[in-house]
């Protein structure tokens, strides 16, 4: 997955187009894994996949092992037999535009625990498949379970499908050409059952709340900081457990995944973390994190170690030596690219050992980064690119990551449809509003402008 030269798309999963309100594992997730594979892109990356928490962010998760619910295809268990046809009528509110989580749920909810009720009775929680797939996930799946209100079997069997969904969709894309990179964040939130179930691999009081949270300080982008609010590990547990924690994380997530990104990669060399009563980010210490000692024993667990870090943000000479030691590619952000003269983001400065995006989820789209840029930023995206105008700067950004020396390059689906602020997936600080973007349909003819383009790279 990360040797050789390849292009990719980045659309996270909730992001697919879905009669049901929210982009999910079924039909339309094949026919992406197609129309990437028609068009050349040999990769999809999509962001977290866990159950989503506070302001419906992938990256607070409520569990680093189970797969969110609502990413479960109603359309595959009617297929299956689970459902009747009528249970596939949505309200007209949920067939397109931003994903509107509230009704997703109220929706989607009642009919899943329809089709466990279905399943139930044809005898499904006495079957191999089912009894194989919870002895196998055991180390997660009973605490899960058990820490959901209602049901544990009707969880157990939500996971289950998810799985063989999943697995369904990793196979059709192979078969197409088309690896996934999925992506692993390195805090859990406070309300996870990790924290419930596993305090002590926490730093939280007697009554279980933390006592120090996670953030970064105040930058360019947030004179406050971002205060994320997770709680801080406890690494001496951790150790004393020999990382196993971390071997079950990233063992599962390798059996959903070709590849890995790590999210916020440098806070394995070093953590911000702040009191749990601020209000802000501004006050914090960084603290030393054992990455080395993690990355050594999920190396001697489970080898060679298909990884992206994210090493963005505050970056040491430690990060990069960590980084280099293991071999992992990082990743440049094109739209820095052009803030100064001979700039490390600019396409041209990549080096091969890297993966190369226009930007993030937590970045404008390649239209509106150009709106704002200042005039001598403007001046130089230009001069390298031949772009003057909004209207053009996505395919013009696209162009010159497709150039790049990187092996691999990851496009943002929002800007191969060239569109605007609007559809924008995160403003880093802001609390709501956030991942609700959505298509309404995946296209079916090949994006203007880019014909050969990509192969050609």
């Amino acid at each position: 997955m990360l040797s050789g030269r390849r292009g990719g798309i980045l659309l996270h999963l909730t992001s697919l187009p879905s009669p049901h309100g929210i982009g999910d594992l079924g039909p339309a997730a094949r026919a992406f894994a197609d129309w990437c594979s028609r068009t050349g892109f040999t990769v999809w990356q999509v962001l977290p996949v866990n159950p989503i928490g506070p302001g419906n962010s992938p990256y607070s998760g409520k569990s680093a092992f189970a797969i969110e619910p609502l990413l479960l295809s109603l359309e595959d268990l009617h297929d299956g037999g689970l459902l009747p046809a009528t249970a596939l009528r949505p309200p007209r509110v949920l067939r397109c535009g931003a994903i509107r989580y509230r009704e997703v749920r109220r929706f989607k909810e009642p009919r899943i625990h329809a089709a466990f009720q279905r399943w139930s009775r044809k005898g499904g929680l006495r079957s191999t498949s089912f009894r194989a797939f919870c002895r196998a996930q055991s180390h997660w799946l009973d605490d899960w379970c058990a820490d959901r209100p209602g049901n544990p079997d009707e969880h157990a069997f939500s996971q289950f499908m998810l799985d063989k969904q999943w697995r369904r969709l990793r196979s059709y894309a192979a078969n197409r050409g088309v690896g996934l990179i999925g992506d692993v964040p390195i805090f859990v939130h406070a309300d996870s059952t990790d924290v419930r179930t596993r305090p002590d691999l926490f730093r939280l009081t007697r009554r279980g709340t933390p006592t120090v949270v996670t953030g970064v300080p105040p930058d360019d982008f947030c004179r406050d900081g971002q205060l994320w609010g997770h709680p801080h590990y406890d690494w001496a547990s951790h150790r004393r457990e020999g990382f196993q924690w971390w071997i079950d994380r990233f063992r599962r997530a390798l059996e959903l995944f070709d590849a890995i990104r790590i999210d916020h990669f440098i806070g394995f060399v070093r953590l911000y973390e702040v009191s749990a009563r601020a209000k802000t980010a501004r006050r914090g210490v960084w603290r030393r994190s054992p990455g080395r000692a993690i990355l050594k024993a999920l190396q001697r667990a489970l080898g060679p170690l298909p990884i992206i870090a994210e090493d963005l943000g505050a970056v040491t000479p430690a990060v990069r030596r960590l980084r280099d030691d293991f071999g992992l590619p990082g990743m440049r952000i094109a739209q820095w690219g052009w803030f100064r003269e001979g700039s490390p983001d600019a396409p041209a400065n990549h080096p091969e050992h890297c993966v190369c995006y226009p930007g993030t989820h937590d970045n404008d789209t390649a239209r509106g980064w150009f709106r704002t840029l200042p005039p001598d930023a403007r001046r130089r995206f230009a001069d390298a690119t031949g772009c003057s105008r909004a209207a053009s700067a996505p395919g013009a950004m696209i162009k010159a990551c497709l150039a790049s020396p990187a092996r691999l390059r990851i496009i943002p689906m929002q800007d191969l449809l060239g569109l605007g602020s609007a559809a924008r997936m995160n403003r880093p600080g802001t609390p709501r509003g956030n991942w609700r973007w959505r298509l309404d349909r995946i296209p079916e003819e090949t994006l203007s402008g880019l014909d050969g383009i990509l192969r050609a790279s």
